[in-house]
C-alpha cells in the first residue's frame, strides 16, 4: 500500500474545438507528469473540446472525433501517470458530459455528471442526460472520485462516492467568472470536506470563450477545509501536489497559496482576457476603435493595448462640426500615451453628400434624430471599411448602461465585433478607468501611470452628435441610471422595489421601457465580456417583441 501519492494539476485553457490541439496539451503536460513521476495528471470539464460548447456538443461528428482523441490519448499515454480528461460520451444512445479515466492503454473508467446546470450561461439540461451516481476509480492503490463540477455543489455525489470508498476527490470545472464567485465556490467546496472528510481538488479551467472568461483559481483543501495549496487566478499552471497517507486518511501537504487580486482588478483582467482569447481563438491579430475623446473609447482602447500591445492597436477619430475641441484633444493624448497608431478621419464632407442624397426626401422636415444617427452610422461604415481593408476587428465601445436603456445606434456605434465593457456600468467604467491610472501589472502590455487623462474621467459624458449636447439631456444622471439598472436587470426587482429605494416612479417606468423597447438592439450587438451573472446575452434572456410593462 503506497504511502504517498502524488497528483499533477492541468489548470489549462483548451480552444473551442481544436481537439487535436487540446490533445496535444494533454500529452505535453503528462510528458511533464511522467518525468516528475506523478501517479495522475488531472484535466478540467469537457477539456478535449472546450467548454461550454453549447449545441456545437449535440453534433455526432464532434463526439465521434472527441472519443477518438481520447482513445488515442489512452494508447499514446500508456506508460506512465494516470490521465483523467473531460469529454462528451454516449452511450446507449444518450449524451453524457464525462470525465474519462485513461489507464493502461484504454479507458479504464468513466464518471458521468449527474446534477447538470441550467441557469444563467448554463443549458446541459437540454444538452446531456443525468449520469448515475458512480463510484470511484483506482490509480495505484489510491481510491479516486471526481464529482464533475456541478456534482460537487450539492453533497449527494461527493457523499456517495465517499460511502463507495473514495478517498480523494478530485473535482473538474469548467466555472466561468462573475464577481465575488470565487468565495462562493470556496464556500461550497468547504462544505464537501467537513461533510465527506476527504481531501478535496478543486481543478478549474482558464481562458476565454466568446463571452465567458474561466478564471482558474484552484485549490486544494484537506479536510476541516484547510487550504493547503492555491493556484492563481486567469494565469495557465501545472501543479504537483503531494498528498501522504496518515492515521486520519489522507492529507494534501501545504503548498504555494497565491494571492488572490480584488474584484475591480479582477474585472478588468476578465475584460482583457476575454478580448485576447477571443482575438487569438479566431485568429485576428490586430484591432481598431473609434476613439471620440470620451471615457468609454478610452478604456477600450487602453484595454485593447494591455491585451494586444500597442503595435496591434488603431486608433480612429472621426470627428463632425460638433465634436468639440476638447475631444479632440482629448483623443489625441490619449493615443500618445497608449502609443497606439491614431488616424483622423473627418466625416464632414461624407455626411454632406448623404445629406445632399436625402435632402428631396426630407424636404419638408425638421432636422433631429435621424440627422444624429446619420453621422453615428457614417463612422460606423468608415471603420467598417478600415477594417475590411486592413483585416482588423472593430472593437465597439458600448458600456452597459447605454446597452441596457439603448442609448447607441444600430449599425452605427454598435458595429463591430467585441465589446470589452458590454458588461460594465458607466459608473463602474469611471472607477476601473480610475484604477488603471493607479495600477500596473505584469499582464499588462500597455504602459504604466496615467494612461487615461483625467479630464475625460471628469468631463461630462457626450454623444456630441448635436450642440451642447450632454447624455444627462436624454438620460437620468448616470448614479442613479445605474442604481435602477441593477434592481431591474441584475436583480430582477420590481418597479415598486425600485420606488421602495428612493427613486422616482416616472424615472423608473421610463428607465424600465427604455430597457424592454431596446431588446432588438442587444439582439444584433457584439458579443463582450461577461463580468456579472445579468449579462447581456445567455444570463437574460427577453423576447424582442413584448407588451409587458410592470404595473407595480
Amino acid at each position: 500500500m503506497a504511502d504517498t501519492f502524488r497528483l499533477t494539476l492541468a489548470q489549462a485553457n483548451p480552444v473551442m474545438g481544436d481537439l487535436a490541439g487540446n490533445a496535444n496539451k494533454v500529452r505535453e503536460v503528462w510528458a511533464e507528469a511522467k518525468a516528475t513521476q506523478s501517479d495522475m495528471v488531472a484535466f478540467p470539464e469537457m477539456f478535449i473540446v472546450g467548454y461550454n460548447a453549447q449545441d456545437l456538443i449535440l453534433k455526432p461528428a464532434l463526439q465521434a472525433a472527441a472519443l477518438a482523441e481520447i482513445e488515442q490519448l489512452a494508447v499514446d499515454c500508456a506508460e506512465g501517470p494516470v490521465v483523467a480528461v473531460g469529454g462528451p460520451l454516449v452511450q446507449d444512445g444518450a449524451l453524457y458530459n464525462a470525465y474519462f479515466i485513461l489507464k493502461g492503454g484504454k479507458i479504464a473508467h468513466t464518471q458521468l455528471k449527474h446534477h447538470l446546470p441550467n441557469y444563467t450561461v448554463f443549458d446541459e439540461e437540454r444538452l446531456f442526460a443525468h449520469g448515475p451516481m458512480g463510484g470511484p476509480y483506482d490509480v495505484n492503490g489510491v481510491r479516486v472520485g471526481s464529482p464533475i463540477c456541478e456534482d460537487a455543489w450539492f453533497e449527494d455525489v461527493p457523499e456517495t462516492l465517499e460511502e463507495t470508498g473514495a478517498e480523494i476527490l478530485v473535482v473538474p470545472n469548467g466555472s466561468p467568472y462573475y464577481r465575488d464567485k470565487f468565495d462562493r465556490r470556496m464556500n461550497h467546496m468547504v462544505a464537501r470536506v467537513i461533510e465527506t472528510e476527504l481531501p478535496l481538488v478543486y481543478l478549474n479551467m482558464v481562458g476565454g470563450q466568446d463571452d465567458q472568461v474561466f478564471d482558474g483559481g484552484s485549490f486544494v483543501l484537506n479536510p476541516g477545509g484547510q487550504l493547503a495549496m492555491q493556484l492563481p487566478v486567469f494565469d495557465e499552471a501545472v501543479a504537483h501536489v503531494e498528498f501522504e497517507r496518515t492515521a486520519a486518511g489522507w492529507r494534501c501537504k501545504d503548498g504555494p497559496k497565491a494571492l488572490l487580486p480584488a474584484g475591480e482588478e479582477q474585472d478588468y483582467r476578465v475584460s482583457v482576457e476575454a478580448l485576447r482569447d477571443y482575438m487569438g481563438k479566431t485568429g485576428f491579430k490586430k484591432v481598431l476603435l473609434g476613439l471620440s475623446g470620451g471615457i468609454d473609447s478610452a478604456l477600450v482602447a487602453t484595454i485593447a493595448v494591455d491585451a494586444l500591445g500597442a503595435e496591434n492597436v488603431r486608433c480612429v477619430m472621426l470627428p463632425s462640426e460638433y465634436t468639440s475641441q476638447e475631444s479632440l484633444d482629448d483623443a489625441e493624448d490619449i493615443a500618445k500615451r497608449l502609443g497606439v497608431h491614431y488616424d483622423y478621419v473627418p466625416i464632414a464632407e461624407g455626411r454632406a453628400a448623404i445629406t445632399n442624397t436625402l435632402a428631396p426626401l426630407f424636404e419638408g422636415t425638421e432636422p433631429g434624430l435621424t440627422e444624429e444617427n446619420i453621422q453615428s452610422r457614417l463612422r460606423g461604415l468608415l471603420l467598417m471599411a478600415l477594417s475590411n481593408k486592413f483585416g482588423e476587428m472593430l472593437l465597439t465601445t458600448g458600456n452597459k448602461s447605454e446597452v441596457a436603456v439603448g442609448y447607441a445606434t444600430i449599425y452605427g456605434d454598435m458595429a463591430g465585433g467585441y465589446n470589452p465593457i458590454k458588461d460594465m456600468y458607466k459608473t463602474r467604467v469611471f472607477e476601473t478607468s480610475r484604477w488603471r491610472n493607479s495600477v500596473h501589472r505584469d499582464w499588462m502590455n500597455g504602459p504604466a501611470g496615467e494612461v487615461i487623462p483625467v479630464n475625460i474621467i471628469d468631463k461630462p459624458p457626450s454623444a456630441e452628435l448635436r450642440p451642447d449636447q450632454k447624455d444627462e439631456d436624454s438620460l437620468p444622471p448616470y448614479d442613479v441610471l445605474d442604481a435602477i439598472l441593477f434592481m431591474l436587470v441584475d436583480e430582477d426587482k420590481s418597479v415598486a422595489d425600485c420606488v421602495a429605494a428612493g427613486y422616482e416612479r416616472e424615472t423608473v417606468k421610463r428607465v424600465e421601457h427604455l430597457v424592454y423597447i431596446s431588446e432588438y438592439k442587444r439582439f444584433q450587438s457584439a458579443p463582450g465580456a461577461r463580468l456579472s451573472k445579468k449579462a447581456f446575452w445567455l444570463d437574460r434572456r427577453y423576447p424582442i417583441v413584448n407588451r409587458f410593462r410592470d404595473p407595480s
